[in-house]
């Protein structure tokens, strides 16, 4: 059975600013990069292995993933459909807020300008899709963004569109997700 891993990248100024970030290029705190840090030497210490990192291009993630790229030396390559979903017209609004939090709920809705859960979907089904494929060859770490996360479980797992919407990780959270056989 193949596998992969997936990170949430580290706190970020916009975490701590109770923004949505979105495809906003927001970076890491202090406490992002200690916590990525952290990471990577957990990683190191339970012998998590992997062939590769895939990482979104957004600073945040970037970052996280060459924390661990360098206390791992495992080689990372940035993957453009790891990016965050854009929230359009809801990035840099508070992440709590009511309209939003609806607006979450609707998989047709782009938000104004931004990408609708529907597309972002898309993109993630086929890149693990892709990886499913390579899995008897390599084995992923993904670092990438919590809507990323959202989307890589609603593939292993049923959920509501309520469920959806108020699912995520904690920042450098890993899982493992396992493809069935």
């Amino acid at each position: 059975m193949g596998h992969f891993y997936f990170v949430r990248h580290g706190q970020s100024l916009w975490n701590v600013e109770n923004k949505i970030c979105g495809a906003t290029d927001v970076a890491l705190t202090e406490e992002g990069h200690r916590q990525a840090d952290a990471l990577a030497k957990k990683i190191v210490e339970e012998k998590i292995q992997f062939d590769a990192i895939l990482c979104s291009p957004l600073i945040r993630a970037r970052d996280t993933a060459r924390h661990i790229s360098e206390l791992t030396g495992v080689p990372l390559k940035e993957e453009q459909r790891l990016c965050e979903q854009n929230f359009g017209k809801y990035e840099g609004t508070p992440r709590d807020g009511k309209e939003f939090q609806k607006a979450k709920e609707n998989f047709l809705d782009s938000f104004g300008d931004g990408e609708s859960m529907m597309k972002l979907g898309q993109r993630i089904y086929n890149l693990l899709d892709e990886i499913k494929e390579k899995s008897g060859e390599k084995t992923y770490l993904l670092v990438a963004h919590n809507g990323i996360a959202r989307v890589v479980c609603s593939y292993f797992q049923n959920m509501t569109n309520q469920e959806y919407a108020r699912m995520g990780i904690d920042n450098c959270e890993i899982r493992r997700f396992d493809f069935p056989d």
